[in-house]
């Protein structure tokens, strides 16, 4: 599935860049709001993390879209790295909501002008992809992760939002899953 993205989509593979990445849920709508959605999405982050292709400097998981900040070790891997971790957390999403709610399946459905019918957890196409060159920008896409959801209106302050790298950037412990936060160079004096 690498490389297969709209013709106007550009993505920069850099050697050394880290790479600030968003997608959102089909139709924006609140597929990540509950908390079995927002394990099953750390739990494959963390799956894909653990097996050493990027490093992770910061994530946060809202209700209609995720941010990831990350330092792929190859920069052609990206695509991969989102269609594995996208397409795990989706077919769980959509085997457990065929299995116990069958009738919120409509919301997933995906008609295309073919007749062709999907269900979808994740809008299609590669997200939003922007290349990170300097240490300064790193930190300020960090804070910018962290402060989403009190800038929703979901918290009001990070501390309170479970599903984000915050708590282990402020704590030093990797809570709820391992970030690499000794790699992420200091801001220049």
């Amino acid at each position: 599935m690498s490389g297969v993205f709209p013709p106007h989509r550009k993505r920069y593979a850099i050697e050394g860049h880290a790479r600030y990445l968003t997608f959102s849920c089909f139709g924006n709508q609140p597929f990540l709001s509950r908390e079995r959605p927002c394990r099953w999405f750390l739990e494959r982050l963390d799956s894909l993390h653990a097996q050493g292709g990027f490093q992770l400097w910061a994530y946060v998981i809202m209700p209609t879209h995720c941010h990831l900040l990350v330092v792929p070790r190859n920069p052609e891997w990206v695509g991969d790295f989102l269609y594995g971790l996208k397409k795990s957390v989706a077919n769980r999403a959509i085997a457990w909501v065929t299995r116990h709610h069958p009738d919120l399946l409509e919301r997933m459905a995906d008609v295309q002008p073919s007749g062709k019918r999907c269900f979808r957890l994740w809008q299609p196409g590669g997200g939003y992809d922007r290349n990170i060159i300097s240490v300064e920008e790193a930190h300020e896409k960090i804070h910018y992760i962290h402060a989403n959801p009190v800038r929703s209106g979901l918290v009001e302050h990070p501390s309170q939002w479970q599903w984000s790298s915050y708590r282990a950037w402020t704590t030093g412990q990797d809570i709820p899953i391992r970030i690499d936060r000794d790699s992420l160079p200091p801001l220049p004096q």
